[in-house]
């Protein structure tokens, strides 16, 4: 059996609950679900963090993440879905992966499962902004004044 369990699933050499299996990407649930109908969707191909992913499979890998936050709801009747992904801290497989975990008003998830924390000041939350734009910008393929995105679509502004 491959070391990588995720793998293992997706080669037909571990088994599953699949509930999504096509091209590029496989769904199924997982075997210690937040809630029953969570989902765990991968790449077929071994990529263990986001930045392996290819540019071309993220939006395959995201799209078939919709559909099925989606299918919860129709399906399982869910008031919506938390997808996350969790990339090398808190990964307890080493594939990269969604979670898609369907979600009801009052299930007794609350918001982020970590304590949140406020910065110390405008001053900051500005040098980290910096840092990021400026970390961005170096792979990034539209500058952060571009009024649209990448696929053309107009961006939010202030009326």
């Amino acid at each position: 059996m491959p070391p990588c369990p995720f793998c293992a699933i997706v080669s037909g050499e571990a088994q599953a609950h699949v509930v999504l299996d096509e091209g590029e990407v496989m769904g199924f649930l997982d075997a210690r679900p937040v809630f029953p109908g969570h989902v765990l969707v991968v790449p077929r191909s071994h990529l263990e963090t986001l930045a392996d992913l290819p540019a071309g499979l993220v939006g395959v890998l995201f799209e078939a993440s919709r559909r099925v936050a989606v299918a919860q709801e129709t399906a399982l009747e869910a008031d919506g879905a938390f997808v996350a992904v969790n990339n090398r801290v808190s990964q307890s497989v080493p594939h990269v992966h969604v979670h898609v975990v369907p979600r009801r008003r009052k299930d007794g998830l609350r918001g982020f499962f970590w304590p949140r924390q406020r910065y110390q000041g405008d001053e900051q939350m500005a040098a980290v902004a910096g840092a990021l734009r400026e970390a961005l910008g170096s792979t990034s393929p539209t500058s952060p004044t571009s009024s649209t995105s990448p696929t053309g679509a107009s961006r939010c502004s202030p009326e």
